[in-house]
């Protein structure tokens, strides 16, 4: 029997997820003084969120990255852990590559009066932070769900690795799609939510994302933006991913959904052709490069029918509670408004943490 087990079950929580949604409201529950243990399945946290370091030591990131003024309340998480944002860059030459053969156009994007934001360090500061205000010893990883029961007073909660928690209320921070696909709830959930959970679309699954880091930002000294929307190349959006302090230089972007056919090696090998061609010989010698396909079993299971962005994210069955009022859907496809998003994330972890 876990560890977890010896305190006041009825009083406590099991989150399962150590996204930016399971932290936020493990967080959120610490400062209500209800004791809550993370059970997160991969070896790391942070779920979507994911910045990774360059040879040159650059925060490149391969996760969620933006947000801008009107996501309030992740702004006010993060200025409430003293975590520092600053503008994404956007200043000279940004390009659109409409054919592989013929040169690109070349635009000005109009300093925005609200613009997008990036937090210093990489966005992984924002769950870092978070998991240094919990105790250690309540956050577990390599810790996958497999079943969640009902019981009396308390729901059950069962590992891959034979482990069993009990608390009074459970809730889960995982993508609804994979929390149907991966987990077993016992007794079985009302058959609306069974049908509804597979259909929910988890945002960015699928997406590619690559970055890279150089020594120097050429682009800016030859007056481009680093700027990049492109019909014709494996890369089809890309920005300047200079930290803050202006001494760590790179890009970031997504890469068409068919690079993920690709080995890793290909891909690169497409990235830095397009980019020579159309930034020159020094965008061909970066000092790190990373990709990554968002379709890992921590994010996607199976290969869900999706009709559209979005799809029933924040639907009125993810709100209600289950298993005698015990067992809640958080994350932030649950969200009502910006689903998908960071500040979906925050606002669902919000909502649970006021009923809770």
């Amino acid at each position: 029997m876990a560890e977890f087990c010896k305190m006041k079950t009825r009083e406590s929580s099991i989150i399962i997820g150590g996204g930016l949604s399971g932290l936020t409201l493990a967080y959120l529950l610490a400062q209500k003084h209800i004791e809550a243990i993370v059970l997160e399945a991969s070896p790391r946290l942070g779920g979507r969120i994911q910045t990774v370091k360059g040879a040159l030591g650059a925060p490149l990131e391969l996760g969620a990255t933006w947000f801008a003024d009107k996501h309030r309340h992740l702004s006010s998480l993060s200025e409430e852990l003293e975590l520092q944002k600053f503008p994404q860059f956007s200043k000279g030459i940004s390009l659109f590559q409409t054919k592989s053969f013929e040169p690109p156009q070349k635009f000005f994007v109009p300093e925005a009066e609200t613009p997008s934001y990036r937090l210093a360090g990489g966005t992984q500061s924002l769950i870092d932070t978070l998991a240094q205000k919990l105790k250690a010893q309540n956050i577990r990883s390599n810790a996958r769900v497999t079943g969640i029961r009902n019981s009396e007073d308390t729901v059950i909660v069962e590992t891959a690795t034979g482990e069993v928690f009990k608390a009074g209320k459970v809730i889960v921070c995982v993508p609804p799609q994979l929390a149907a696909s991966q987990i077993e709830f016992s007794p079985e959930l009302p058959k609306p939510v069974r049908e509804i959970l597979p259909t929910v679309q988890t945002w960015m699954a699928g997406a590619v994302k690559f970055t890279l880091e150089y020594s120097e930002p050429f682009w800016r000294n030859e007056g481009f933006s680093g700027m990049l929307y492109s019909h014709a190349g494996i890369v089809t959006e890309m920005y300047d991913h200079t930290n803050l302090e202006e001494d760590k230089f790179g890009f970031t972007g997504f890469l068409n959904s068919g690079a993920a056919a690709y080995a890793q090696e290909v891909r690169k090998e497409f990235v830095l052709r397009q980019l020579g061609e159309l930034l020159g010989a020094k965008a061909l010698q970066p000092t790190a490069y990373f990709d990554k396909v968002w379709t890992d079993e921590f994010v996607l299971a199976g290969s869900p029918v999706i009709h559209r962005p979005h799809q029933n994210n924040g639907h009125a069955l993810l709100q209600m509670a289950y298993m005698d009022g015990k067992l809640y859907f958080c994350g932030t496809e649950t969200a009502t408004e910006f689903a998908g998003y960071m500040e979906g994330a925050v606002m669902a972890a919000k909502s649970i943490a006021e009923r809770l």
